[in-house]
């Protein structure tokens, strides 16, 4: 065997060895996100069932295939376990492997490892609980700062920031951004606009990314959350559509037969029958996140190819 085959061998060894490591993490992920929101320690008690509470044993607590062993099921009470278990560890098993695959042996993938599971954490719980983990974004901006003083003394670690003055214009940059634009919307709109977490968030995300990577970031979340917004609000005014129709005909039956008819109104529903965008609303630090974590990959990239269209220049992009 050659040493370019071993090396091959080794390499491959490592990318299976960063998936089954980034599972185990989502694995974690998933208790800080139905922990934290209630105030639960994520060390204590070890897991178990949020259902019926019985303590899971460890060959029911393996990343991704215990749940397909257990048909999503429970052992003890047989009652449905979500899939956002299989999925965030899916999902954290994929990044840690692109995160391997992207920078390989060098100081930047642990960083960014832990980058991508905090990421995690904060969209489903975001998504879940419409609040952003203090434990992540609190000890976050401290640590990206910490991570630029050394990447200035190891230029070989492939950080994205490498000076502790362009991860505080980042932090001061990030902050600052979102908490304008809080009080531009309270002042203009009369009515609340971001939420603090996102603050804390964008700061944390301009410590490991710099200013740079806030403005980059920014501008993916915009995209992306107006992709999505939209594409929620044609859902939804369909959906209203539909049960408009389906309320119209039930009117009718009533007027036939009152005694049978039901109580109207559903959840989502006003009293007219239609479904409204009340309620719909989506959290902002999902996209912050999601848009990140692309920066994380391709920030560098992506700023040459938007000079580049700026000016009318070919860009190498790596595809």
């Amino acid at each position: 065997m050659s040493a370019l085959e071993a090396f091959e061998q080794l390499n491959t060894f490592f990318m299976l060895l960063s998936f089954v490591f980034g599972s185990m993490t989502g694995s974690f992920a998933n208790v800080c996100v139905c922990r934290w929101p209630a105030g639960e320690s994520v060390v204590s008690p070890r897991s178990r069932c949020p259902k019926c509470m019985n303590p899971i044993a460890w060959y029911d607590n393996v990343p991704i295939v215990s749940w397909l062993v257990l048909g999503a099921k429970c052992r003890h009470c047989k009652l449905p376990i979500s899939w956002q278990y299989p999925l965030v560890e899916a999902i954290t098993g994929v990044l840690f492997l692109l995160v391997f695959m992207n920078f390989g042996f060098v100081l930047a993938t642990p960083v960014y490892m832990g980058l991508c599971a905090a990421m995690v954490v904060i969209t489903f719980q975001d998504l879940a609980d419409w609040t952003i983990p203090n434990e992540v974004t609190y000890p976050g901006v401290p640590l990206g700062l910490a991570l630029s003083v050394a990447g200035m003394f190891y230029p070989a670690s492939m950080l994205r920031v490498t000076s502790p003055f362009d991860a505080m214009a980042g932090i001061a940059l990030g902050a600052g951004i979102l908490y304008g634009l809080d009080r531009i919307t309270v002042l203009i709109l009369q009515k609340p606009g971001m939420g603090f977490g996102d603050v804390k968030l964008l700061a944390m995300l301009g410590a490991f990314l710099g200013w740079q990577g806030v403005l980059g970031t920014l501008m993916l979340a915009s995209v992306v959350g107006s992709v999505v917004g939209l594409s929620v609000m044609f859902y939804f005014k369909a959906k209203g559509r539909s049960a408009a129709d389906d309320a119209a005909d039930a009117k009718e039956e009533a007027l036939e037969a009152p005694a049978e008819a039901g109580e109207a109104g559903e959840a989502g529903e006003d009293s007219d029958g239609e479904v409204t965008l009340e309620g719909h609303y989506l959290p902002f630090g999902p996209y912050l996140a999601i848009a990140g974590l692309v920066w994380i990959f391709a920030g560098p990239e992506l700023l040459d190819l938007y000079i580049a269209a700026l000016t009318f220049q070919p860009a190498n992009f790596p595809l």
